[in-house]
């Protein structure tokens, strides 16, 4: 009995694998420890074979320099791709971040080794709750989805034969892109917050002037939590729509990544 044995489809296979591997070891929400390093591998090898047809039409098998070169540039691939993703979603943690920091919490600050995040209470709130959203939303399909259609914009192996990577000049633009949209969705999320902070400060400066006999530095930090944990829920009413769009972000940032 004769078994046919394709080698140029098993080498696309493996490289297609360690791109996805490489993807869900370091992207939220793959990235948490809730998920073993055997399941992020078996879902990058599970989905690699099921990919296979797509991404190896045309693939011709490389000689053993050539694979090592493809097989290190589709791990920078992946990596690359999910340092984007994650840098997408730190906008959700750094809006706590910074409604800690002029809330007053971040005295309370721990670390969370699930997650593997330093903070205090509306930095790890933030970030599970945009955990749960992406599941109970779905948002984590379209990154998947997202992550397939990358083999359309950075192919496993190039035109003229050589292994797809990314264009430096293209992937800067990219990066400072994403780094610009994740400042900027920092401030839309806790800006709200953050100005009401600021100006009970202003409103206790003045208080002070006006009554030099009162200790406003002690008056405001019961007052600056009572309005943080006061007007925070309209925040996190307002995340399902802020992890959707970042959602849509993720995904263009994976997809025209190339």
């Amino acid at each position: 009995m004769e078994f046919a044995f394709d080698a140029a489809r098993l080498e696309g296979t493996m490289l297609a694998g360690v791109r996805l591997v490489a993807f869900f070891v370091i992207a939220p929400p793959f990235s948490y420890r809730a998920f073993p390093a055997t399941v992020k591998v078996v879902l990058g090898i599970g989905l690699a074979i099921g990919v296979a047809p797509r991404v190896t039409a045309g693939y011709a098998s490389l000689d053993t320099g050539g694979f090592v070169v493809a097989l290190v540039t589709q791990l920078v691939v992946g990596l690359a791709l999910g340092f984007l993703v994650s840098l997408v979603f730190a906008a959700v943690q750094s809006a706590g971040a910074l409604i800690d920091l002029f809330g007053g919490f971040t005295l309370a600050a721990a670390f969370d080794p699930q997650s593997q995040v330093q903070g205090a209470q509306f930095t790890r709130l933030f970030q599970m709750t945009a955990l749960a959203l992406l599941f109970a939303s779905g948002g984590y399909q379209l990154i998947v989805a997202g992550l397939v259609r990358s083999f359309d914009a950075v192919p496993l192996v190039g035109a003229d034969g050589t292994p797809g990577g990314f264009a430096l000049g293209g992937f800067s633009g990219v990066l400072v892109h994403a780094l610009t949209q994740m400042f900027l969705s920092t401030l839309q999320i806790a800006g709200p917050l953050v100005v009401v902070l600021f100006l009970a400060d202003v409103g206790l400066g003045l208080l002070t002037r006006v009554a030099p006999a009162l200790n406003a530095f002690q008056m405001g930090f019961p007052i600056k939590i009572g309005l943080t944990v006061l007007f925070a829920g309209a925040l996190v009413m307002a995340l399902p729509s802020v992890v959707s769009s970042l959602t849509g972000d993720a995904v263009q940032a994976v997809t025209g990544g190339g």
